[in-house]
């Protein structure tokens, strides 16, 4: 069982988080968390993280009503990055998308 203290947060203390619909499996979103938005999303089991370009904390869906309700958190192998499986209230882009992962590559 990982606890915070075990996790690797970057320099610039942060950690990314893969946010996955618990549902369907499907990616959701990438976003960064710090310590206290971890301790914040753990407590309410709502998503919080670390907004780089506003540098402040974001609860995901405190203004859209798009809440991600947390099943569960697991840490990867090395200890530095999360998976995240939520039940979502509704679209994880700010772009009203479902996803934020939607454009796809030509190969």
């Amino acid at each position: 069982m990982t606890c915070i203290d075990d996790l690797k947060f970057d320099s610039n203390g942060l950690i990314p988080a893969i946010v996955v619909d618990h549902s369907t499996k499907q990616v959701l979103t990438l976003a960064y968390m710090n310590r206290e938005s971890l301790e914040i999303s753990i407590e309410k089991r709502l998503t919080c993280f670390w907004s780089r370009s506003r540098r402040k904390l974001w609860l995901k869906g405190e203004t859209s009503g798009n809440f991600q309700h947390i099943v569960s958190i697991t840490s990867d192998c090395d200890d530095d990055a999360l998976l995240i499986e939520v039940n979502p209230d509704g679209p994880a882009c700010h772009t009203g998308t479902f996803s934020c992962f939607t454009h796809e590559f030509s190969l």
